[in-house]
């Protein structure tokens, strides 16, 4: 079976919002075993709404809408799709309940054009929406699969897979499933070099290899019936890649760095705090976005100042004036300082130079200095990162993070 996705929305032409709708949509198809061919994109206009439909439906199974399902006069997705397969609207009278009840719980009372949303043809299967006022709809219609969906991901996508995933994964055969390795420290040039012959001999399963945001995801895909099944055929080439990889590979599916890295530190029951300069309290909001994040995480500091180096982390006078903020000996002293201030086993630190003023021959933009103390000691590093001065914020963030994973394995392994 193959997909057709149709966003609809004006903003979605004018490039005010992007589309992850499509995005989200293609990769749960995916997974069901269902092909998606095309994207259109459309405005709120009922014409040309209707002319992506008669599109569609000469050349897709499904046909997926997205968007256009809300209270006011420019939201007529669900009315043009009705019109296109000349069916007729009336109340969906548990709907219309839901969405009375939804604004009696909010303290408010429903105007009359939300009770537009609870109009469905006697044909739909109507798909509740847990996180709004606007259900979606299923229609079976001459062999073919009509999805209308509402627009705001938050909304979409809990309707897509509590009700639709299920409906579709009935009539779809086999499906794809997918184990994603995540591999960050070797570029992706470098990662095919290493998995070259696998990716040339490549079958079922599949790997493809994705990069972006300073890392490479390696997506191993497997066509079966079952899910054991699939990771019969999966385990064999992943077992080879991690071989190859070793600890480049620092997570799966949807692990994060800073998922990863609390997790290791909670298993081995030690505290962390950090001192950060020129990532301005970056590392700390990743890792304070993982829930949990307190049972390791104790501080962090962000001494941007020579001054607040001095006052807060201990970093000497002479230090700075003989070295510079930016450099070893600094780096050095500001994680043992946040480390013996915090009370933590390990203190970690960054200074560098984000741009794009600042820099000397030198000391270049993207110079970053970071360090790790624990009670063994302290060890200092030198990185060279490109980029505009967020990204060097956030490829700072990751490089730290990561040192202090592959720190904390060495110092497992001592």
């Amino acid at each position: 079976m193959n997909a057709e996705i149709i966003g609809i929305g004006s903003e979605l032409l004018l490039g005010q919002i992007a589309n992850t709708d499509a995005q989200f949509l293609s990769q749960q198809l995916s997974l069901l075993g269902i092909d998606v061919y095309w994207h259109t994109t459309v405005g709120d206009n009922r014409l040309r709404i209707l002319e992506a439909l008669h599109q569609a439906s000469r050349r897709s199974d499904i046909i997926i809408t997205t968007g256009g399902l809300g209270p006011t006069l420019d939201d007529i997705s669900k009315e043009t799709v009705t019109e296109f397969l000349k069916l007729d609207l009336i109340i969906h009278k548990p709907s219309l309940t839901r969405i009375e009840d939804y604004f009696r719980s909010l303290g408010r009372t429903m105007t009359e054009n939300n009770a537009k949303q609870a109009l469905f043809p006697r044909e739909a299967i109507v798909l509740q929406n847990d996180n709004g006022t606007a259900p979606g709809m299923i229609i079976e219609r001459d062999n073919k699969i009509y999805i209308v969906l509402p627009g705001p991901p938050a909304e979409l996508q809990p309707m897509f897979i509590n009700y639709v995933s299920p409906y579709l994964a009935g009539i779809s055969g086999d499906g794809i499933f997918s184990k994603v390795l995540r591999v960050f420290g070797i570029g992706e040039s470098a990662v095919e070099e290493l998995i070259k012959d696998l990716l040339l001999k490549q079958g079922n399963p599949t790997i493809a290899p994705l990069a972006g945001a300073g890392e490479v995801k390696l997506r191993i895909t497997a066509k079966a019936s079952t899910l054991q099944e699939a990771a019969s055929l999966i385990q064999p080439v992943q077992t080879e890649i991690e071989t190859r990889l070793g600890n480049a590979i620092y997570g799966y599916d949807e692990d994060s760095m800073e998922d990863v890295v609390l997790n290791m530190l909670r298993v081995k029951g030690l505290r962390l705090a950090l001192a950060e300069s020129c990532t301005g309290g970056r590392i700390s909001d990743l890792i304070t976005n993982v829930p949990g994040a307190s049972d390791v995480f104790l501080e962090s500091c962000t001494t941007y100042s020579n001054e607040a180096k001095i006052a807060r982390l201990g970093v000497s006078p002479g230090t700075l004036r003989k070295y510079g903020a930016v450099s070893i000996q600094t780096a050095r002293e500001m994680a043992e300082g946040i480390r013996k201030t915090s009370g933590a086993d390990i203190g970690c630190a960054v200074t560098g130079i984000a741009g794009p003023g600042g820099a000397t021959d030198q000391k270049p933009v993207g110079l970053v200095f970071m360090a790790i103390s624990d009670s063994k000691g302290t060890e200092v590093k030198e990185f060279r990162l490109g980029g505009d001065r967020l990204r060097i914020k956030q490829g700072s963030a990751m490089r730290l993070l990561n040192w202090l994973r592959l720190f904390l394995l060495e110092r497992a392994a001592e």
